[in-house]
Formats: C-alpha cells, sequence, structure tokens
C-alpha cells in the first residue's frame, strides 16, 4: 500500500536533482541562484508544500554536463523551513526532509528546465526500538550529539528518536563516509531495522563501534 501525505501535493511534483541523498528527518542547506529553482522556491513558499530532493545518478546539478541527466527511482520531500535572501538573487534555505516517494514514470523538464514526475508515495518507517544488539550503534550516536551540542552545533532536527530504529539509522546514514549509490540504497530499505543492522556492521568493521 502507498502512502500518501495527509495535504495534496503538486501532480507532477516538482523536483531538485543533487548529487546527494536527503533521509526522512534530515537536515538539507541549500544555495538557490538559478532562475528555475528561484521559481519553485517562491511557488513552494506561496502554496506552503514542499518539493522533491532526488539523486543524481549521472549528470551535473546544473543539467549543463556532458553526461545526459539521469535520475534515481527513489526521493525525499524536502519542507522549506527557513530563507534567507540577505543577497539580491540568492537565496539559503533550510529544509527538513519529509516522506520518501518512488517516481511513477519518466521524469520531464517544464520550459524552464525544472525536473518534474507523478510519485507514488512510500510509506513511512514503522515505529520499531532498536534491539539489544545494536545498543553500542544508538549509545555512539547519543554521545556524538552530546558532543556536537557542547560545541553549539546542532546538525540534526529535533526531537531525537534514540529509541526510533528508523531515526537512528538515518541519522548515522548521514555521517558514514560511504558513496552515494550505497547511501541511495540504505535510504530506499523499507525495514528500519535492517537499515541500522547494517550501519552497525559498518561501524564495527571501522572500529568505529568495539565490544
Amino acid at each position: 500500500m502507498s502512502a500518501t501525505p495527509t495535504r495534496p501535493l503538486p501532480d507532477p511534483l516538482p523536483l531538485f536533482p543533487l548529487q546527494t541523498v536527503l533521509f526522512p528527518g534530515a537536515l538539507l542547506g541549500l544555495k538557490i541562484f538559478e532562475t528555475r529553482y528561484l521559481d519553485l522556491v517562491s511557488e513552494c513558499l506561496r502554496s506552503g508544500q514542499p518539493f522533491g530532493v532526488i539523486c543524481l545518478r549521472q549528470g551535473a546539478e546544473a543539467g549543463r554536463g556532458k553526461s545526459p541527466v539521469q535520475l534515481e527511482d527513489v526521493g525525499v520531500l524536502a519542507h522549506i523551513e527557513e530563507v534567507d535572501a540577505e543577497q539580491p538573487g540568492i537565496l539559503h534555505l533550510r529544509c527538513l526532509g519529509g516522506q520518501r516517494f518512488r517516481l511513477a514514470g519518466e521524469a520531464t523538464q517544464r520550459e524552464n528546465g525544472l525536473w518534474q514526475a507523478g510519485v507514488e508515495w512510500i510509506e513511512p518507517d514503522p515505529p520499531r526500538q532498536p534491539g539489544p544488539a545494536v545498543r553500542h550503534t544508538v549509545d555512539a550516536l547519543a554521545e556524538a550529539i552530546r558532543k556536537l551540542q557542547s560545541q553549539d552545533k546542532l546538525p540534526f532536527a529535533q526531537p531525537y528518536r534514540l529509541d526510533d530504529a528508523g531515526w537512528v539509522a538515518n541519522r548515522w546514514c548521514e555521517l558514514l563516509p560511504v558513496s552515494l549509490a550505497a547511501r541511495q540504497k540504505l535510504m530506499e530499505l523499507d525495514d528500519p531495522v535492517i537499515r541500522l543492522s547494517l550501519v552497525d556492521g559498518f561501524l564495527r568493521d571501522k572500529k568505529v563501534i568495539v565490544t
């Protein structure tokens, strides 16, 4: 069964291809200066609606590279939380990752070059408690958060849900030094417990977690 957001969204959904993978619940900073994306932000601010962030499998973000643009099949909604317009023609956005979606067909471009596509909604992670086997991985994330807070750094959006396997897995996935392809696969996994287990295995292999 596909999940549909409670608030109607544009159909087709406007897309922002990036060389990054956005996770649900993640913070994303964007510097906007291209006309098509300035127009997109204006639309979103007027309507109060999010846009879709999707990882580039091939091609350049600005669409001017030698290779044709290829998009991943699964992306995440980006909800605009803050906008800074100190410089004319340049916007700095702070966005929060929302629900995942899957492209329902080929993405197309508007006349101004903005990507868009019909999408199917993916169910949010079910709430699952982290098991005893990954307790050290949960504790390590809690300690990392405490250290960052002591330095007045807040890399994650509150509330901190350390009792939620999906939330813990997603936050670690933002930090891990893995390829975009691996990050994308982790984001797409339906089972948050499996996602956290894979993260735990990676941390143990790299001796980040030692028990």
